[in-house]
């Protein structure tokens, strides 16, 4: 079985650059990318039971891994939430799969977005990890976009090895996620 694109470009390109840039010595030292972790919360599920069924296909098929329905913890009565009902979809990406799905979402999905101006580089969290939010889930060129009964966001969350933001930026500059200027 090949290796996916994008981490083959990290062994060979990639992390000669940032030992260069950070000055690090030892090799298993470098930032590297470990995990990837799609969310969607679906409030509508409160009021359709299908909601969360059909999140979960679209997610599915984006990412070529079945996620798994997330549960309410608390009761809201507010809300008509029960706990235990389900209101989402998560999913964690890794390996082979995480750089495939990486790869369609910078050079795929990233510049199908309406009025696309290059990701926020203020979302990283002081640990090396970034989270991003997509408001349309139609941006995939997995998804039919005529046949989608309804459009719904994700939050994705890139969680690197990074020490510190500069390096986790970096390291997802390299592998060409288009940040704002």
């Amino acid at each position: 079985m090949a290796e996916a694109r994008l981490y083959t470009t990290y062994k060979k390109e990639i992390v000669p650059k940032l030992m260069e840039e950070f000055g690090i010595e030892n090799l298993m030292a470098v930032p590297k990318l470990q995990k990837i972790v799609i969310n969607v919360g679906a409030g509508e599920a409160i009021n359709d039971g299908k909601y969360v069924d059909t999140v979960i296909e679209n997610v599915g098929r984006i990412v070529g891994q079945r996620p798994v329905a997330t549960k309410a913890k608390k009761s809201v009565s507010n809300f008509k939430l029960r706990e235990g009902m389900p209101i989402g979809a998560k999913v964690t990406l890794r390996k082979k799969i995480m750089y495939e799905f990486l790869d369609r979402l910078i050079n795929l999905s990233l510049p199908r977005t309406r009025d696309f101006q290059g990701v926020p580089n203020k979302s990283f969290d002081g640990r090396g990890n970034y989270t991003m939010g997509i408001k349309e889930h139609t941006i995939f060129p997995e998804i039919n976009v005529d046949s989608a009964r309804f459009v719904h966001g994700m939050d994705i969350t890139f969680v690197t090895s990074a020490e510190s933001d500069e390096e986790a930026f970096a390291l997802l500059k390299h592998f060409g996620m288009p940040f704002k200027k």
